[in-house]
């Protein structure tokens, strides 16, 4: 049975993910830092309660594989909503520290697995923030715009192998995460919460934010035989962002 491991897999994108690589036959891994999300999963997943960033906790759960055919490293935090000159420097380090050595130590490990293989697919959840950069949210466009660079390199170096690297890119996706970057961008910007969403909407060509199960989807596809080919590239999937910061 092919195997796929997702990072954050226990809810919001991650689950989806998960749900979706188990609905396509997939024996499903998960990594979470959130025990009461874990504990929400069905019983026949494999799942373990550790922090993306540290290496010890990621190093243990690879270590229990004999083969790994799906890699998702999608493990991410929204980060402060912040001008630069007011972003403590803790919290830039721990939001790179989850998104970017996060899907660094998810690589690393995998590795090994599919190399021994000679075959696998790693997806790297970045985000349009990585293509675009985005105000108030420089700890987060920088982790997600160092993320493509990562995948491009592994692309590269794992090629050869018959492994395969790609970096999804979602929009603004409807959910709690989301919900919580609406309110904090409207306090900094003297906005309300819907006048920010309309303006992440209108800034797409489609009107719209994406959901969970729209990234979910891309995810299997970039994992599956279809994808055989496709190495390499950054595949935003977002209603297509014309303006990445519309003001209304």
């Amino acid at each position: 049975m092919k195997r796929a491991l997702i990072t954050a897999g226990a809810a919001g994108i991650g689950r989806a993910m998960a749900d979706g690589f188990d609905a396509a036959g997939y024996e499903v891994w998960v990594t979470d830092v959130d025990a009461d999300a874990l504990d929400q999963c069905p019983d026949h997943w494999r799942c373990h309660h550790a922090n993306a960033a540290e290496e010890t906790a990621v190093r243990d759960v690879f270590d229990q594989m004999d083969h790994l055919d799906v890699l998702c490293a999608n493990a991410g935090i929204a980060g402060p909503t912040a001008l630069v000159e007011d972003v403590a420097l803790a919290d830039w380090q721990a939001c790179v520290s989850v998104n970017l050595e996060g899907a660094f130590l998810a690589a690393k490990y995998a590795a090994p697995l599919m190399k021994r293989a000679k075959s696998g697919a790693m997806i790297l959840t970045s985000s349009t923030a990585g293509i675009y950069g985005y105000p108030n949210r420089a700890p987060y466009a920088a982790a997600k715009w160092a993320v493509i660079g990562l995948m491009k390199t592994l692309a590269m170096e794992l090629g050869p192998f018959g492994i395969r690297a790609n970096a999804i890119c979602p929009g603004a996706v409807e959910g709690p995460r989301m919900e919580g970057v609406l309110e904090r961008e409207a306090a900094a910007k003297g906005m309300t919460r819907d006048q920010v969403y309309e303006g992440y909407a209108a800034g797409t060509s489609m009107r719209s934010f994406v959901t969970a199960q729209d990234i979910a989807d891309m995810a299997v596809f970039l994992g599956s035989d279809q994808a055989r080919m496709v190495s390499g590239q950054v595949i935003a999937v977002d209603g297509h962002t014309e303006n990445p910061d519309p003001k209304l």
